[in-house]
């Protein structure tokens, strides 16, 4: 399985429907640097943030703004709404999963009204990033990829 796993790696698909775009055109020196982790970013275009892989919730913050999920090869992968939404202290985002839950690609983690948050940040691109980079790395990625399409694929090291 393992051997698999090398070969395959395993893909990572855009959480919120919208414009994936390169982790580098995030509007945060922080998240666009990598120092936080590889990977992509998201302009959503509606307002349900979902699973990018199948997994375990290790981490829903308590203000509702990140989640991550650790799939079972051990990647783990951090959504992060928006830019400065820690601020809103949860105000606005709904929950509809727990840490620990058992989560598939594309179940409803997060959900926010758009229209109404916006306004109230600099920005609600979404970055998508492994945060356990010294484990896994980004063997492939397809920016431009429309949901429910893979953008990256991570491989064990």
């Amino acid at each position: 399985m393992l051997k698999m796993f090398k070969k395959k790696g395993e893909q990572i698909f855009a959480p919120a429907a919208g414009t994936v775009i390169a982790l580098a055109d995030v509007p945060d020196p922080v998240f666009a640097s990598g120092a936080v982790g590889e990977g992509f970013a998201v302009d959503p275009s509606e307002g349900n943030f979902v699973s990018p892989v199948d997994g375990e919730l290790i981490l829903l913050a308590k203000t509702l703004h990140a989640f991550a999920v650790r799939t079972d090869a051990g990647a783990e992968i951090l959504v992060h709404v928006g830019m400065d939404t820690v601020k809103l202290k949860g105000e606005g985002f709904t929950a509809h999963r727990a840490k620990g839950d058992r989560v598939k690609q594309g179940d409803v983690v997060i959900s926010c009204d758009l229209a109404q948050m916006a306004p109230l940040v600099p920005s609600m691109v979404t970055p998508v990033l492994v945060t356990n980079g010294k484990d896994f790395a980004i063997a492939e990625t397809e920016i431009g990829a429309s949901a429910g399409t893979p953008v990256i694929t991570v491989r064990k090291k």
